[in-house]
């Protein structure tokens, strides 16, 4: 492996049968690369490791106070949920504060993450509805955003609608780019998802860190509300939701698809961001908690009551354990 790799292994039988590669930027508020793996100007998709700075534009626009969005159902704009009831029923609320109901929603049904409504639904003979997309409280957020500024709902997804022009510029402001350096392109959920290198992503998450932990209305309601309702933002068990609650707000965290993560730390003012290079969704997990504990951003009791999700046992199909993903993480500092 070479020095300023950092991986994760695929262990079986005390063989490496395979490695995912990481790319990984640590910045800090003033811009400085604090430590990196791989390339840090890695080009790539944010995907749903946007939606906290999407959500602040629901808060900053008069969404969130005009129709009374509760910081619970705040955190669920910000996240990629389970499906579960709960979160289903906050996606329902935010609509309805707004005057609208799921027929408004522009995403896409899939079944639930979470495995018992998923079961119900099943068992019921019944398809998974919008409500169920685990980006409906993203859409839910958007569609509140269009009602408080007066804009049509109608295709509030495509990329020349207000909602996105509104969602690239404050996706600008906190990487720090021009907007039309900004790649874009249609994310699963069917709106504009956008393209940057991951030194900014981390600069967005280490701005916005420092921005809540100054009391800036706006980012401190949105990390507080993550941080307050990390259930909301995925769902028991699930990464985001285990570090949050684990570090008690000292990180708030969102994945995002093929392999990104991101996270920022408001005490050290620094942002994180990584690329799993062949976007595998297993080794994600593996790897954001390898890299936080490589920076002493969580201990080792946190790591260890997390050790499930960072060394996650590979299972046949009868059931039994026949591997491991394992971290393999050593940062380098920028001097290097």
């Amino acid at each position: 492996m070479n020095e300023i790799d950092c991986t994760v292994d695929v262990v079986r039988g005390g063989v490496v049968e395979s490695r995912h590669r990481l790319h990984v930027a640590v910045v800090d508020a003033e811009g400085q690369l604090r430590a990196y793996s791989g390339d840090p100007e890695t080009f790539t998709f944010w995907r749903s490791s946007a939606k906290p700075f999407q959500a602040v534009a629901v808060v900053e626009d008069g969404a969130v106070d005009r129709f009374g969005i509760t910081d619970a159902e705040l955190a669920l704009v910000c996240g990629s949920h389970a499906g579960s009831p709960r979160h289903t029923a906050a996606a329902e609320s935010v609509l309805r504060r707004a005057g609208l109901d799921a027929e408004a929603l522009a995403c896409g049904p899939h079944p639930p993450f979470h495995e018992p409504t998923r079961r119900e639904l099943q068992e019921a003979g019944l398809e998974p509805v919008r409500l169920h997309n685990n980006c409906s409280g993203k859409h839910a957020g958007m569609l509140a955003l269009a009602r408080a500024r007066g804009w049509d709902t109608q295709d509030y997804n495509r990329p020349e609608h207000p909602v996105q022009l509104r969602m690239l510029s404050e996706v600008a402001r906190w990487a720090q780019m021009p907007a039309e350096a900004i790649g874009g392109g249609n994310d699963g959920c069917g709106v504009v998802c956008f393209a940057l290198p991951l030194r900014n992503m981390a600069l967005a998450y280490a701005n916005l860190a420092r921005a809540a932990r100054a009391g800036e209305r706006a980012p401190a309601r949105v990390v507080g509300a993550m941080t307050s309702h990390p259930e909301m933002v995925a769902g028991r068990g699930r990464l985001c939701t285990e570090i949050m609650r684990r570090t008690e707000g000292r990180v708030f965290a969102k994945v995002g698809a093929e392999g990104v993560y991101c996270a920022g730390v408001p005490g050290a003012e620094i942002g994180v961001a990584l690329k799993v290079e062949d976007g595998a969704t297993r080794a994600v997990a593996p790897a954001i908690l390898g890299v936080l504990r490589e920076l002493d951003l969580i201990s080792e009791d946190d790591f260890g009551a997390m050790y499930a999700l960072a060394y996650p046992d590979v299972v046949n199909t009868r059931g039994e354990v026949t591997g491991q993903l394992r971290p393999n993480v050593r940062l380098r500092g920028p001097e290097h």
